[in-house]
């Protein structure tokens, strides 16, 4: 592993402590709130490339491609303001090039991905209430399939087989929920996927200095109470 990762990865343990530590400073629920549930919605991917591969000179506009995710979902909420979300997911990733002569070439991904995420809601006493998930996930790639005819045959290096199918990286979401009385929690939830690790050797004298997945996804959740939910929930001080 180069400096560069251990610098994110620095960062990236920085920014959770930060988060997890003012959190639970907070004052506790009297009654922890606990939910599980399922969660899926659609996703646009890509792969940021450097050096650009061909034509994908922009991932932002010809190399997205659209799929799909969806999976299971574990929020505990002891605190005021803030808990604890695990995920098990699937992920739709890849990438698309595009060129009108010679033809569309897909890439597709296939990941099982596990997300440690802070979640952070407000207000509290509220039946609808505005929220953030911010933390790491690691993943797998499970399958490696590709649609159409590479377009490049000179400058093959994206078409090759991974070199690593272990992902891990950042996620963050904002999204909001209404809680019901008899028919659980259900939310909405814009989420951004970045992943830190590479799917091709970047080390020096590999031909990518750069080669991450990064997706943007929209979410529809539906989650049950696993415990006696209180109807105006107070706090208690810690001593």
């Amino acid at each position: 592993m180069n400096l560069k990762k251990y610098i994110l990865i620095l960062v990236l343990c920085s920014l959770s402590g930060a988060i997890i530590v003012p959190s639970m400073a907070q004052p506790m629920l009297r009654a922890p709130e606990m939910y599980i549930g399922v969660q899926g919605g659609v996703q646009a991917s890509t792969v940021l490339y450097s050096p650009t591969v061909s034509y994908m000179n922009n991932p932002f506009t010809n190399g997205v491609l659209l799929g799909g995710d969806g999976g299971l979902v574990f929020r505990y909420a002891g605190h005021k303001v803030c808990g604890l979300q695990v995920e098990l997911n699937y992920m739709h990733r890849g990438w698309r090039e595009h060129d009108a002569s010679t033809g569309t070439y897909e890439r597709h991904l296939h990941y099982l991905e596990l997300p440690f995420l802070m979640h952070l809601y407000f207000p509290q006493q509220r039946s609808v209430r505005g929220f953030l998930n911010l933390g790491p996930q690691i993943g797998f790639c499970i399958a490696d399939t590709y649609s159409g005819t590479p377009l490049s045959a000179a400058a093959s290096k994206q078409y090759q087989s991974l070199n690593s199918r272990f992902d891990w990286g950042l996620a963050a979401g904002l999204g909001f929920y209404v809680r019901t009385q008899k028919a659980g929690l259900y939310q909405l939830e814009l989420r951004a996927n970045y992943s830190l690790g590479s799917i091709y050797g970047t080390q020096p004298g590999d031909y990518f200095s750069r080669a991450n997945p990064l997706d943007v996804s929209i979410n529809l959740g539906w989650l049950w109470p696993l415990n006696k939910q209180v109807k105006n929930p107070k706090v208690k001080i810690k001593n």
